[in-house]
């Protein structure tokens, strides 16, 4: 999958303000909403949180990747934040996380959501790309590491 066909530059949010899960999955609804492909975002905020009650989403090595499946789009939709500072995600290494990747697909199309996910986690098993990600001062240059 090329990463480049789902997230674009308004689809990146630097210096996340939130300090719960919670909060930070707001925040990322209203960047996935700036897409204008999600029909409803309390029926996919809803979503997402049902996901993470089922299990955190929290990974290792500082990533969340919280998401749900929801009739409120189309197609997948995602977009990537940075936190400046370190939230509880509870996740698996039960380290904080400040690099959150949401995304939100059709209940009924698994194919790319799936692909998504694996083509993400692959490039945050390298320290450099998750050293240059939160170092990163621009969307852009959030995307020149994405997809090199």
């Amino acid at each position: 999958m090329d990463l480049k066909s789902v997230l674009g530059r308004e689809s990146v949010a630097l210096h996340l303000k939130g300090k719960s899960k919670e909060e930070i999955i707001d925040e990322l609804l209203a960047v996935a909403g700036r897409s204008g492909k999600v029909s409803d975002l309390g029926g996919a905020r809803k979503a997402v949180l049902e996901r993470e009650r089922r299990m955190s989403t929290g990974m290792k090595n500082g990533i969340a990747i919280p998401h749900g499946k929801t009739d409120t789009v189309k197609d997948l939709v995602a977009c990537i934040g940075v936190s400046d500072t370190a939230v509880d995600f509870e996740a698996l290494d039960r380290q904080p996380c400040r690099i959150f990747i949401m995304t939100l697909s059709p209940a009924d199309k698994t194919g790319p959501h799936l692909q998504f996910l694996a083509e993400v986690s692959l490039l945050f098993r390298s320290d450099e790309k998750r050293a240059a990600i939160l170092a990163a001062e621009s969307p852009e240059e959030v995307l020149g590491v994405l997809t090199q």
